[in-house]
């Protein structure tokens, strides 16, 4: 009996994850971030959050996530050094 009762949470958690793909959990994890660097109000560390998760999104297999996360992560691999370097600290 409590073994029934103790999978009912992986469940429900493992039914709502199976609407995203990983490409929509990469971008959650980027906003996240994105969000604690500007929060840190540093542009460096945004501009580095930036860069790494253009790295992530370039290298995510297309059999796993649409194709234009592939193109997110190169507009974040553009964007990224040209953020770190016109940022003061």
């Amino acid at each position: 009996m409590t073994s029934i009762l103790s999978l009912v949470p992986l469940q429900v958690i493992d039914s709502f994850l199976l609407n995203y793909n990983i490409g929509q959990v990469i971008l959650f994890f980027f906003l996240l971030a994105l969000m604690a660097g500007i929060f840190r109000r540093s542009g460096k560390i945004t501009a580095i959050i930036v860069m790494l998760f253009g790295l992530i999104f370039l290298l995510t297999p297309s059999s796993l996530a649409p194709i234009h996360y592939q193109y997110l992560g190169i507009a974040l691999l553009v964007t990224g050094p040209i953020m770190y370097t016109s940022t003061n600290r």
